[in-house]
């Protein structure tokens, strides 16, 4: 849905003029509360065709509070109807390519340029490629809807206290309560390893093209090398492809499993690497040997500071993949 400007209206003018300075702002906001890109196309979409059926009361003032105001609001709607349906196996964010990042950065708040080189602030606790990863967006499902709202605005698109409280209609007292929880919650993901996020992404390359090439040749030892003791594997089929019904854990269990998929499978007809959720990612096609084998699949992983596999996410789900 895009507003036409061509309109004499004001309003019409306004909210086409809204729609250009921030829809990639919204989708952005969106797509970190849902976790898919196919919500924060939906949310985004039926925020702007309220605005079109009930503008808000003054359109001569900048629309992104009122805006965001709605998103949220679908958003919060989306996670909740989300937690009362049933989910075949492990749940996993929706994919996103993350090689141009103009399109994560435009329209977060007052950067400076140096900022915008990192996508942090002094006042952000993460940077925005890191909350677009998957290791962050899975820990975002511990909280409230609210508290995820919260500390997405605060602690990743550089929302100050007052700007949060106006855009969730809270009190600013309210807002620091609820993120004061918000991090608590977030303590497990804040104990992983997070390593320095210059360096991540040639190393993550290198050990998935060594992770790559030891499975296709079925080298146990090499893929054990490459991962900790206590590892984890998920993998998201949606219902749809063959996956782990539970996440899987520890070495031993993991090379198993890898190496069994490797020996049924056999080599993908073609794979590579691309820049997915701000970290390289395994993209591999096969010839499936049943309807319930997915020919396209995408791998990520985690790495810790010794360069060891601390997670592994495969992701066949075919709405986890539409973004791409």
């Amino acid at each position: 849905m895009h507003p036409r400007d061509n309109s004499n209206s004001e309003p019409a003018r306004s909210l086409a003029l809204a729609y250009r300075r921030h829809e990639r702002h919204l989708w952005g906001l969106c797509y970190r509360m849902t976790g898919t890109a196919a919500d924060a196309d939906d949310v985004v979409q039926d925020t702007f065709a309220r605005a079109m059926e009930r503008p808000p009361p003054r359109t001569d003032v900048d629309w992104r509070p009122w805006l965001v105001r709605v998103a949220i609001n679908l958003c919060r709607d989306r996670l909740r109807q989300r937690k009362r349906r049933a989910y075949s196996g492990p749940w996993l964010p929706g994919l996103i390519e993350t090689g141009e990042p103009d399109a994560l950065l435009s329209g977060v708040a007052d950067r400076s340029a140096a900022a915008l080189v990192t996508g942090q602030t002094a006042s952000t606790r993460y940077e925005l490629l890191e909350s677009v990863s998957l290791a962050f967006l899975l820990a975002l499902e511990a909280l409230t809807p609210t508290q995820r709202a919260v500390l997405i605005l605060r602690d990743a698109l550089d929302y100050s206290g007052r700007e949060t409280a106006r855009a969730l209609a809270l009190s600013e007292s309210n807002v620091k309560t609820t993120l004061h929880r918000a991090r608590k919650a977030m303590n497990g993901y804040e104990r992983l390893p997070r390593p320095d996020p210059a360096k991540i992404g040639q190393r993550t390359e290198q050990i998935l093209t060594r992770f790559m090439a030891a499975l296709n040749s079925q080298d146990a030892d090499t893929i054990e090398g490459m991962l900790r003791d206590d590892v984890r594997a998920l993998s998201d089929g949606g219902g749809v492809y063959n996956a782990a019904a539970r996440p899987i854990f520890g070495r031993d269990r993991v090379v198993r499993l890898y190496l069994k998929l490797a020996k049924k499978l056999g080599v993908p007809e073609r794979w590579e690497i691309q820049p997915i959720n701000g970290r390289p990612a395994l993209l591999t096609w096969i010839t499936p040997p049943s309807p319930r084998i997915a020919r396209f699949s995408v791998t990520a992983i985690d790495v810790d500071n010794a360069g060891l596999i601390a997670e592994i996410y495969a992701i066949m789900a075919p709405d986890k993949l539409t973004a791409l």
